[in-house]
């Protein structure tokens, strides 16, 4: 992070940027890199306040925080106008709050676990993206980059099919809105991140699965968050990918090579 954080990009700076699922993780590690690069940023977190704060605290002038809940009905949307009215519009939207919630076989899903998840991973993506529209378009050069996974190309691990299905349709939304929002200026990619040592694994991966799913990696271990920044970095520069959109590059230490 210290070298990303030394490293200007110069076409970042002042650039209004909301992050969902900001607190922790890959979200966090991105927040403080866009913080860095001098982006005035709102930081959306759901239960995880304290670490929101601290975030914060590191780059006052550049982050607001917003709470909510994505996975209730209409939350992403109001995060988002929220966020554009506090930035006074929006360069750039960043999709990156989601989770597994538990590991839990097909078999045995309820409804209500079906719900959830999807509602999290997959819908709250669209309506935010949806709700952003219309800012990005009027800021006439915008992004969003959408937080996939190893997961929607390979249907997941033990207990996280509904989460892969989940990110398989971010995917797939990344590539079909790609199409839709190229005329409004808006470039749309995503990160597609590996096996990354973050909280989502510390709660829902037991050891032994971890252990053996880094083992497998040509890498030889987990990837961490910081190591998945310089994809949005890249992502979000005009300068660098001004001529990429539906794009999805995945970052997973060489365990999945399309």
């Amino acid at each position: 992070m210290n070298e990303l954080a030394n490293m200007t990009l110069g076409d970042l700076a002042g650039k209004r940027i909301l992050i969902t699922g900001g607190s922790t993780g890959i979200g966090a590690a991105v927040a403080l890199a866009f913080a860095a690069q001098g982006a005035r940023l709102v930081l959306h977190y759901n239960a995880s306040r304290d670490a929101a704060e601290a975030l914060r605290a590191r780059y006052p002038e550049h982050i607001t925080l917003l709470q909510g809940d994505l996975a209730e009905p209409g939350a992403a949307a109001r995060v988002v106008n929220d966020a554009a009215r506090l930035l006074g519009g929006l360069d750039g939207l960043i999709n990156n709050a989601g989770g597994m919630l538990g590991r839990v076989p097909t078999t045995q899903a309820s409804d209500a676990h079906f719900d959830d998840v999807l509602n999290l991973n997959a819908k709250s993506v669209w309506q935010a993206s949806v709700a952003a529209h219309p800012h990005l378009k009027a800021a006439g050069g915008a992004f969003i980059i959408n937080t996939s996974s190893i997961a929607g190309r390979n249907g997941g691990g033990n207990g996280a099919v509904l989460y892969a299905a989940a990110k398989s349709f971010v995917s797939n939304l990344t590539r079909g809105q790609a199409k839709e929002f190229v005329a409004d200026k808006i470039r749309v990619n995503a990160v597609a991140p590996g096996l990354i040592l973050t909280p989502f694994h510390v709660r829902d991966t037991p050891e032994p699965m971890m252990a053996a799913q880094s083992a497998s990696i040509p890498m030889g271990r987990a990837g961490l968050p910081q190591e998945c920044v310089g994809a949005f970095l890249f992502l979000a520069s005009a300068s660098l990918s001004g001529y990429i959109t539906g794009q999805i590059i995945e970052v997973n230490g060489g365990q999945l090579m399309p």
